[in-house]
């Protein structure tokens, strides 16, 4: 039981860092070749791409913590590693809806003139996020060698 849930957690996390890291080192830098001077149109192919992820995205995330929480409460061995994930998790989900509620609105109604540092800003909360989700990921697997 342990070692299938420690797949679906594991699993869920990789999906979860994958997808960010495709999305922000594969499909923006192409959009934003593809698309060129053509702000309004990536902007557009952009939000097409972006909608409907929302509930997508936090019902992944509440699956990697109610699994963590479940293999927590398993195994209390390095327990620490796992309340470090937790507050990682807990940061990344604070971005995320950050990004979502907050974030996308502002860029839907954005000018032309805002479009510019909106995006910038996309690129820093994602990059973040990823990082933490990564770096949550990593302790993971130390936890398995410790």
């Amino acid at each position: 039981m342990t070692a299938v849930l420690a797949i679906i957690h594991a699993g869920l996390a990789a999906a979860w860092v994958g997808g960010m890291a495709y999305s922000l080192f594969v499909v923006q830098p192409k959009l934003k070749r593809y698309f060129g001077t053509d702000n309004d149109g990536r902007e557009q192919l952009t939000a097409v791409i972006a909608s409907g992820n929302r509930w997508k995205v936090v019902g992944l995330i509440g699956a990697i913590a109610v699994t963590g929480i479940a293999m927590l409460l398993i195994d209390h061995h390095d327990w620490w590693i796992h309340a470090v994930k937790g507050l990682l998790l807990l940061i990344a989900s604070g971005i995320f809806w950050y990004v979502s509620w907050r974030h996308w609105p502002q860029r839907v109604f954005a000018t032309a003139a805002e479009l510019p540092a909106l995006q910038r800003r996309l690129i820093i909360l994602a990059t973040t996020m990823l990082a933490l989700a990564g770096s949550a990921f990593a302790l993971g697997v130390l936890a398995v060698h410790l």
